[in-house]
């Protein structure tokens, strides 16, 4: 049988999980693909009220303004200096936390502690920023109040110093995202044969010896996998919540890539000089994922494609 052919009648037996396919592939269609046409305006001059695709050819004049330009080096320095430590900080953390929660013996305290700790990372942006400023508020913020009953310090201006920004950033993420990343590697430990535990049992291994060298050579793939997603995603920290946390006093530290681009093309509206920083920042991003997926290939076997 010819594979068209074969192809066509797994299509029609299994119709129903094709028709499921059809709203997330629009929508990928229409909101990621499609849109990637406007880049043609990184080398062209837009207008508005004009051609969405430019009024004329400008070549790579965008390209050389953004490399002459101090603050976009300070945005791209910000943007590397934050994604850097947010990974090595961050990463780990949700690989601990399914490890130590797959040692709780008690399932019901098990399914709480996921429960209470995936819960987060459905709250908006908006809300944990919100409550941060809240929390750390020099003037009526717990932890001033805290900081000066028991150690008589003067309140710090936690969401506005430029030293606090990065602190506050990445420990914000790993209270809102730890519980619902560990859930990945929680699933990939529960998939481990437990003939390889009772094997390591024998030969007298304890539980921190069945972790090192069962657990987590065992779900050694899916940590690779989602450390190559995390370094493909090291020029796009979260805009929303930089965003919501920018302000002048703490704009040294906090004004990324993203937030260069919105100032620049909406709130200037130099679209074509924004679009080519962000595509820019595109393609660092594709060489990244590239470059770790290759590197982990070579060096452990694992690899995202």
């Amino acid at each position: 049988m010819k594979r068209s052919t074969h192809a066509r009648l797994y299509m029609r037996k299994y119709w129903q999980l094709y028709a499921l396919m059809a709203l997330p592939i629009l929508y990928f269609l229409l909101f990621k693909f499609l849109p990637m046409a406007g880049n043609i305006i990184a080398f062209r001059k837009y207008r508005l009220g004009q051609s969405i695709f430019g009024v004329e050819w400008s070549g790579l004049k965008y390209f050389n303004m953004f490399m002459r330009d101090p603050s976009f080096w300070r945005a791209f320095g910000n943007t590397l200096k934050l994604s850097v430590l947010n990974l090595i900080i961050t990463f780990p953390v949700p690989v601990v936390f399914a490890l130590l929660l797959n040692e709780i013996q008690n399932s019901r305290m098990k399914k709480f502690i996921q429960t209470v700790s995936y819960l987060p990372r459905f709250f908006s942006t908006v809300v944990i920023v919100s409550m941060m400023s809240e929390i750390l508020s020099p003037t009526t913020g717990i932890v001033n109040k805290t900081l000066q009953s028991l150690f008589g310090m003067t309140p710090i201006y936690f969401m506005g110093e430029p030293e606090w920004f990065r602190f506050n950033y990445i420990v914000s993420d790993i209270w809102q995202f730890t519980g619902y990343t560990a859930v990945i590697y929680f699933a990939a430990i529960t998939g481990v044969s437990q003939e390889l535990y009772e094997a390591a049992m024998i030969d007298g291994a304890n539980r921190w010896q069945q972790t090192f060298y069962v657990t987590i050579p065992s779900i050694f793939s899916t940590i690779m996998v989602m450390l190559i997603m995390k370094i493909g995603q090291l020029m796009t920290v979260s805009f929303e919540k930089v965003l919501l946390m920018y302000n002048t006093q703490n704009s040294s530290a906090s004004d990324i890539i993203d937030t260069f681009v919105y100032r620049i093309g909406l709130t200037q509206t130099n679209y074509s000089y924004a679009t080519a920083v962000g595509l820019f920042g595109a393609v660092v991003g594709l060489v990244l994922v590239f470059g770790a997926n290759r590197l982990s290939r070579s060096l452990t076997g694992e690899s995202l494609y």
